[in-house]
């Protein structure tokens, strides 16, 4: 059955595969970015090998009305968004005290406040039609606090919180809520947050591994996906019986240049 689906971050990265993951398998897609001249390259690149329709919505999702925009265009179009994909987001390096507020901010309106707009905003219409599927990028950042990326890790917490949180909400309605919560990923996101230099990217997995593992966990209705074994062995079984001083001393090495 065809489905359209949302997806956010869609010009790049983890989104941008998921664009053609889901175009291989014959869905619908609206991609929202503020790239429009990449949103219009995919268009093109996707309705000309799969066949599909492909709606391109050009935005900035760190504006707080960015949400409410990108759903009255989609209403416009008549479409009913059978699955919603919130994988816009960014990160940053350095010190809070050190780092410019504006930026965080900033991150905290798009990896939060757009992404709870957006899936509010959907969820009616799912609840509705008594289907659909919801997949919140996350991260494995979302377990634990990260000094030198104080504010990203929280955001990240919060997704994975709230995912977990919506999916019981909604699991009658035969709605599912996933969070895809990968390590680190080959991605623009280093050199846009700053992180270049960082050994922990060293071996990043592709953008495409992990797009894959977030959709067959989406398909399967799970709660919290991970695209590898030993660091959901790490997060479920060890790190929750390290003392909490010695794990943020981890996390800050992780970190560290």
């Amino acid at each position: 059955m065809k489905n359209t689906v949302l997806i956010t971050g869609a010009s790049n990265g983890i989104g941008l595969e998921l664009a053609h993951i889901h175009a291989e398998n014959g869905d619908d897609l609206v991609i929202v970015a503020r790239s429009e001249n990449k949103l219009t390259e995919l268009k093109h690149t996707l309705e000309t090998k799969h066949g599909v329709s492909v709606h391109v919505i050009s935005a900035d999702l760190s504006l707080p009305e960015s949400a409410q925009q990108v759903f009255e265009r989609t209403t416009s179009l008549g479409l009913n968004i059978d699955i919603l994909i919130n994988n816009a987001g960014f990160g940053g390096h350095g010190k809070f005290v050190e780092r410019t507020l504006a930026d965080d901010l900033a991150m905290m309106q798009l990896n939060m406040m757009t992404l709870t707009s957006l899936t509010h905003l959907y969820l009616q219409g799912m609840i509705a039609r008594d289907n659909g599927k919801i997949l919140n990028v996350s991260s494995t950042a979302s377990f634990m606090p990260g000094p030198l990326q104080a504010v990203y890790y929280a955001t990240k917490a919060y997704v994975t919180s709230f995912s977990q949180a919506l999916a019981e909400e909604v699991k009658h309605h035969n709605i599912t809520v996933t969070a895809l919560c990968p390590g680190t990923v080959d991605t623009g996101f280093v050199a846009a947050g700053n992180l270049d230099g960082l050994d922990a990217w060293k071996n990043a997995k592709s953008a495409r591994s992990v797009a894959e593992y977030g959709y067959k966990g989406m398909q399967k209705g799970e709660l919290v996906t991970f695209n590898e074994s030993s660091l959901k062995f790490l997060i479920n079984w060890i790190i929750p019986l390290l003392p909490r001083k010695m794990v943020l001393n981890m996390s800050r090495q992780f970190m560290e240049k």
